[in-house]
């Protein structure tokens, strides 16, 4: 294959996510990531408000689906008393410092997804930010493994009806639109590649039970590899999290998506499609915390 042929991803579109009238992120909260787990951690989206609750976070997560389906269609080609000096107590606002504030954020995990978070701001934080890594994850694409997802994550009064409706969205249609087999599964000699990386998270609301929580993340989707007609890009987007204290853990309730804050693209030179796939195999994920 000559130079030409290799994908050049500086110049494709960035797989654009619907405008969406939810503020854009704010505050100077940052988290903080922990050493890589041994398993690779794999990443996206919104419609009229509706009055159920349930359907509310069907909406917020179906949205997931928005930038996969932008770049098919393209048509080829927190514990108070354990807190450091100077951390902010949980439901304040302001400035908190970017150090880890001494509390353990991550106690266990629920199969490949972390779990166990601390009932305060800082583990409502650290939940969010994971949770936001599952959901847009490469294993979303698959029926048995996206259940499995939703059961860990969400409040298992809206993960049944959550469930059936991304059954449906994630059609053999929508499917072969993205690249991917009927089933999910990817094609052989490429490598379907959907993560979602947090670049930082604040609270908006922080009750006892009850926290409203932003992600800014970015986002890569595609498939790498020789051939492949969906090269990966990347896209800029902040995710709201409802979060509720369920059974001893955070769990999300609903959420929502918009685009950006998005930073101007750097002059970084493309990668080729081998080399993006070799990375992908290559590097795994982190547990995120605050």
């Amino acid at each position: 294959m000559s130079p030409g042929d290799e994908h050049d991803y500086r110049g494709k579109d960035q797989g654009g996510r619907p405008d969406d009238p939810y503020s854009t992120l704010g505050g100077t909260r940052q988290t903080r990531t922990r050493l890589p787990d041994g398993d690779a951690g794999l990443p996206h989206a919104r419609r009229p408000v509706r009055n159920s609750r349930s359907l509310v976070t069907i909406t917020g997560v179906v949205v997931l689906l928005i930038a996969a389906i932008a770049f098919a269609n393209r048509g080829g080609g927190s514990d108070e008393d354990a807190a450091a000096p100077g951390a902010e107590k949980p439901g304040t606002t302001g400035s908190a410092p970017t150090a880890a504030t001494g509390t353990k954020p991550v106690q266990g995990k629920n199969g490949t997804i972390a779990s166990g978070f601390a009932h305060d701001e800082q583990g409502a934080q650290s939940a969010a930010a994971n949770y936001a890594v599952a959901l847009g994850s490469a294993e979303m694409f698959t029926k048995e493994s996206r259940r499995s997802i939703i059961q860990a994550t969400h409040d298992p009064a809206v993960a049944a009806e959550l469930q059936g409706s991304l059954d449906s969205a994630y059609s053999p249609t929508f499917l072969k639109n993205v690249g991917l087999n009927d089933d999910g599964s990817t094609p052989t000699g490429l490598t379907f590649v959907s993560r979602t990386v947090p670049v930082g998270t604040k609270v908006v609301k922080m009750e006892t039970d009850a926290a409203t929580v932003e992600v800014w993340s970015t986002g890569l989707v595609g498939l790498a590899g020789q051939g492949s007609t969906k090269p990966v890009t990347e896209t800029w987007f902040t995710i709201s999290q409802e979060l509720k204290w369920v059974g001893g853990d955070w769990k999300i309730t609903s959420s929502t998506q918009a685009e950006g804050p998005t930073p101007v693209n750097g002059d970084n030179r493309a990668s080729t499609a081998d080399e993006m796939a070799e990375a992908v195999d290559a590097y795994g994920g982190f547990t995120y915390a605050r």
